[in-house]
């Protein structure tokens, strides 16, 4: 019974009036530092010079054939690898770049002051005709948080969440209270914003303990909405004390920033469920090593202690799948594997991982998660996972 009653939660820092507090004096500083450079540059435009602003690239992978040697490339979660200056004198893309900066920068601003929040897409309805598609306004957003040296959520950018969570956690998000514990097995959306998570109430105490109550034992992430809903339907959460996401393929920032909310408040350890294929790995990846689109905020979003707990292309003999589950890797799915294997992280980091995937390529061949259904509907729920985690089996 003791161990029914234990609760896992960080102390809380400060209460909900300190942090939005704070977080009124972040984007009031925020604001300060863009009205500065908006006014700085339209003065310089005023008077004849071409202002020119410095943007540093960031890295957090590159390929072999980046590099001499993996062991001695320059990639890093923290500092930028070189620079990009745009200036109306440089060449179009680089006029065109810093125009579309700079009205995405007034759009930021005007949320800032309005305390608003919109989406990329919001902004590219703007100026469909100069931005052109939403990857423009997507670029100009990742520049804007460069430049400040901030990340998205603090430019009152938010996007359309798609992630998913369930199982022995509870919390609060603004006004909405998020009790997955009730109903373990029922599906809930992640939060837009880790910030928003408020104090939560221990069920068995009468005052606030932490931001997240939980009394799980560790978090699954799985690759799919479909696995995930198989979960639900075998209420996996119920026999098992769990939180089980899902990103719903490529996860989202939200899902990414909640994850990694979770492991750090909570301190359980995360597995990853995806299918024994380069994209599964490749979401793996993005979990545990970050995306190159974001890698000024990788080591942010990156979850490094994440456990791959499968799916392994040694698992088709070792649960005796039949045949007709195995696929043959596509000559898309050979030069996607072979661009992951070029990755310096594998070879710095986790060599582990690098000989699974060496092996998928060596055979030839890929199947998903599901074909472990193929003897028992329930047999990814009652034996793979349980199983998989008591015993240690994962990289």
């Amino acid at each position: 019974m003791a161990r029914r009653e234990k609760r896992r939660g960080a102390p809380p820092l400060e209460g909900d009036e300190q942090r939005l507090r704070r977080r009124q004096e972040e984007a009031g500083l925020l604001l300060l530092r863009i009205r500065g450079l908006v006014r700085w540059v339209v003065e310089g435009v005023a008077t004849g010079r071409s202002p020119s602003i410095v943007l540093h690239r960031y890295r957090n992978y590159c390929s072999a054939a980046d590099a001499a040697s993996p062991s001695h490339c320059d990639c890093s979660y923290d500092a930028p690898v070189g620079t990009d200056v745009l200036s109306l004198l440089h060449k179009d893309c680089h006029t065109s770049r810093l125009n579309v900066l700079l009205r995405v920068l007034l759009v930021v601003q005007q949320l800032l002051q309005q305390n608003k929040h919109c989406s990329k897409r919001d902004i590219y309805y703007m100026y469909p005709s100069i931005f052109v598609e939403v990857a423009v306004v997507d670029r100009a957003i990742n520049d804007i948080c460069i430049l400040f040296k901030c990340s998205r959520h603090n430019l009152n950018v938010v996007p359309v969440v798609k992630g998913l969570v369930m199982g022995w956690i509870r919390f609060e998000e603004g006004e909405k209270k998020v009790y997955c514990i009730t109903n373990v097995n029922a599906a809930f959306s992640i939060p837009v914003s880790i910030e928003a998570i408020k104090v939560s109430w221990c069920l068995f105490r009468s005052f606030p303990l932490a931001d997240v109550i939980s009394v799980a034992q560790y978090i699954l992430v799985v690759e799919k909405e479909t696995v995930f809903q198989r979960l639900a339907n075998d209420k996996f959460c119920e026999r098992n004390r769990c939180i089980v996401i899902t990103g719903r393929g490529y996860p989202d920032i939200p899902t990414r920033r909640f994850l990694r909310y979770l492991v750090e408040q909570l301190h359980l350890p995360a597995y990853c469920l995806v299918d024994s294929d380069p994209h599964g790995f490749d979401i793996l990846a993005t979990y545990k090593f970050g995306s190159l689109q974001l890698a000024y905020d990788a080591n942010l979003l990156r979850v490094p202690d994440i456990r791959w707990l499968g799916v392994f292309t040694s698992d088709f003999e070792d649960f005796c799948l039949p045949d007709c589950c195995l696929l043959h890797l596509s000559p898309e799915d050979r030069r996607k594997a072979e661009g992951i294997l070029a990755r310096c992280y594998l070879h710095k980091e986790a060599p582990e991982l690098r000989s699974e995937l060496e092996a998928m390529l060596q055979k030839g061949v890929k199947f998903e998660i599901e074909a472990l259904s193929a003897s028992s509907i329930s047999f990814l729920s009652d034996k793979y996972i349980p199983e998989k985690i008591k015993q240690g089996r994962h990289l």
